[in-house]
């Protein structure tokens, strides 16, 4: 794998600092902020983190495809926050910071993986392209 250029470097770092930093934000909210009054609160941060978690060998490993599928992980972090802001006053502010660290991990993730796919010559066929190949493929000639 050719080596990254000091610009995708530091994208690297932020991109992977942000996930983190997300990570750490749950496990403080699930485990010191606001614990589940109901449910053991080491059970409940491990429910949060493990998803987080999932992507992290591939990140470490810069990966491109990694920081891009991890974003669908982040989606549900995402619909979380979004969904206590608009039900839970008590945890508003909680959700808030959520909401700003998804979106940071999101777009850090899409601009390192757009950036490092053109570095190593990585690109994604068109829409179009891809259908017509389809087309071609599974549709009898028309005579």
């Amino acid at each position: 794998m050719p080596p990254m250029q000091p610009q995708t470097q530091y994208l690297h770092r932020f991109a992977f600092c942000a996930n983190l930093t997300l990570m750490l934000w749950v496990a403080l909210w699930q485990m010191i902020l606001s614990p589940h009054p109901h449910l053991n609160h080491w059970i409940m941060a491990a429910v949060w983190i493990i998803p987080l978690l999932l992507p992290l060998r591939g990140m470490l490993s810069a990966k491109p495809y990694t920081y891009a599928w991890s974003n669908f992980i982040l989606m549900f972090y995402f619909l979380h926050a979004l969904t206590l802001l608009t039900i839970d006053e008590g945890e508003r502010w909680l959700a808030s910071v959520e909401l700003l660290l998804v979106t940071i991990a999101f777009l850090s993730n899409i601009l390192f993986a757009r950036v490092r796919a053109k570095e190593l010559g990585i690109k994604l066929q068109r829409l179009s392209q891809v259908e017509r190949q389809e087309r071609e493929r599974f549709e009898p000639p028309k005579d």
